[in-house]
């Protein structure tokens, strides 16, 4: 029996610049499911009106900044968002019940695991929102035991910290760019909010993940390449999240090998 179409978005403010709808759309057409899905910017606080004003059309929506947090109290949450205090997925099912998850936290470790990183013991985050929190948690479940926060303001960033504490994280807080030798650096900041930066970041770092793609390639990736140490980069997280996040919404999914190549096919475009 022919699935039934059902609508689907990203939201977030801003939004323009995100690859989900050509990978969606994309992964749709693989699967032969003549679904819709588009990008909606959502003003910061909106989120729960807008769901309320959502029909029964709508099947899911990928949620980014800002609205990971208020996305948690949509519905009822997963491990890894009540964990991390975000969502990036709602899942609306026939019954009216509403499903949320956070399928950051696996796609980090699916992204790293792919590029050969199977374990962190130190690692330097830079940001101290939603995302951060996230990459925390995954690499927690990659052994982490040490962690520097960084922020432009590291009294921002004390919060983070004090919350990786309680995931057994020796934490500290530092400006962006201190030196601070690990295994990992991960930037987590919007586009362009660590380019000044990008030489001190991947400096004493034997890994760099750069979790954002517009513009592309990014200053802190190039700043990676240039020193030569293994580089991530946010395609690979885009996928890393795809491969859960497609499989709750769609029943189905795609490996992250392919899902990487579509997410790659939409730069640029």
């Amino acid at each position: 029996m022919p699935v039934p179409p059902c609508r689907c978005a990203i939201v977030g403010h801003p939004v323009a610049h995100s690859r989900s709808p050509l990978l969606y759309r994309a992964a749709f057409a693989r699967f032969g499911l003549a679904w819709t899905y588009e990008a909606v910017d959502v003003a910061p606080g909106g989120l729960p009106d807008f769901v309320a004003g959502l029909d029964g059309t709508w099947r899911a929506l990928s949620v980014t900044a800002p609205h990971k947090p208020d996305a948690l109290r949509l519905g009822e949450p997963d491990e890894a968002s009540r964990l991390v205090g975000g969502a990036n997925t709602v899942v609306f099912d026939a019954d009216g019940s509403v499903h949320v998850h956070n399928t950051d936290v696996p796609g980090v470790v699916r992204a790293l695991h792919e590029r050969g990183i199977v374990g962190v013991d130190r690692a330097v985050i830079v940001g101290a929102g939603a995302t951060a929190r996230s990459v925390l948690v995954a690499l927690t479940r990659m052994g982490l035991r040490e962690a520097v926060v960084q922020a432009r303001n590291p009294r921002r960033a004390a919060p983070v910290a004090q919350w990786a504490g309680s995931l057994g994280v020796d934490a500290a807080v530092a400006p962006i760019g201190a030196h601070a030798d690990c295994d990992l650096v991960v930037s987590t900041v919007p586009a362009g909010a660590a380019d000044g930066f990008a030489d001190q970041i991947v400096d004493a770092a034997a890994a760099v993940f750069d979790v954002t793609y517009d513009p592309w390639p990014t200053v802190v990736m190039q700043a990676g390449v240039a020193r030569g140490i293994t580089v991530i980069d946010g395609l690979d997280l885009l996928a890393g999240q795809a491969v859960d996040q497609i499989g709750l919404v769609c029943g189905q999914t795609l490996p992250f090998e392919q899902l990487r190549a579509l997410a790659a096919d939409t730069v640029g475009r």
